[in-house]
């Protein structure tokens, strides 16, 4: 395999974005909290409510003592509602399991609510300098092209930690910065649809570009549009509970004038089986 690590250390040193989570200092409950919120996120739509969300609640402590609809109101419009909740739950067990502090150890983390092979190995590597492999969507692009010679990468497994790993030098330092420059590389050059090989790094080592840049096909999973979709109509909900003055609002008077009334219920039905939204006499609310 060719040596992508020195390439990789050398752009990413010359590049990368100064971003909250990368500054010395910032501490693994903010690494954690950043990586909840990056999943399928924008980093742009992230930084500003990070920041307001370690500003109000800068530990795992400060952040189990509140209630859960206030971590689902701070979510605001990041999407996917249901990590504010998982957040929440692993701060109270963060509490209440490791005294109040993050834990280091990968399995220790994997045990926490909501906290996968990535976020555990993510928080483990970038807050703590230990030496895993963190794979992320960006990551398997640039292993895919540049080490597999393939367009785009293929249905996640366990096999990319391993390929990642292989890819990572001796150096717990230097490691964390292949890691770090590997999904920075994905999400700004090696992208999915307009690659910018002339700005890449490992455009001499890259076995896609020695190829031709063949087409190999593409195997991800299309996200359905957001637009009419069943997530619209949730978050409509949502926010009308995050708005509400009062704690719980009339069920009947929530998007009453949605456009489709069974899928305005199914959206309750389905806040509700998720955690997010309590129902009580003929009113809705966030969770207390």
């Amino acid at each position: 395999m060719p040596d992508l690590a020195t390439p990789l250390i050398a752009w990413y040193r010359d590049t990368a974005r100064d971003l909250p989570w990368r500054r010395a200092g910032f501490g693994a409950w903010g690494v954690l909290v950043s990586e909840f919120m990056l999943q399928q996120t924008p980093v742009a739509r992230v930084v500003p409510l990070l920041e307001a969300w370690l500003e109000r609640w800068p530990t795992p402590a400060d952040l189990a003592a509140a209630a859960p609809a206030d971590a689902v109101r701070q979510w605001a419009n990041l999407g996917y509602p249901r990590r504010a909740l998982w957040l929440h739950r692993a701060a109270v067990e963060i509490r209440d399991r490791h005294a109040g502090v993050v834990p280091a150890d990968v399995d220790a983390l994997l045990a926490l609510t909501g906290i996968g092979d990535y976020t555990a190995r993510a928080v483990a590597v970038f807050a703590y300098g230990q030496r895993h492999a963190v794979v992320d969507t960006n990551t398997r692009r640039v292993l895919a092209r540049a080490v597999d010679g393939r367009s785009q990468p293929g249905a996640p497994a366990k096999r990319d930690l391993a390929a990642m790993a292989a890819v990572l030098p001796a150096d717990d330092a230097d490691a964390a910065i292949v890691n770090a420059a590997a999904m920075e590389l994905g999400a700004l050059v090696c992208t999915a649809r307009v690659p910018r090989c002339d700005a890449c790094p490992l455009a001499d080592a890259c076995a896609w570009r020695a190829a031709g840049y063949p087409d190999t096909g593409d195997e991800r999973r299309r996200q359905a549009r957001y637009e009419g979709s069943d997530r619209q109509a949730r978050g409509a909900v949502l926010r009308v509970l995050r708005d509400a003055t009062s704690h719980a609002v009339a069920a009947d008077g929530v998007i009453a004038d949605w456009p489709d009334q069974r899928q305005r219920d199914r959206a309750i039905d389905s806040l509700i089986a998720d955690g997010l939204v309590e129902a009580s006499e003929g009113k809705l609310a966030l969770p207390r």
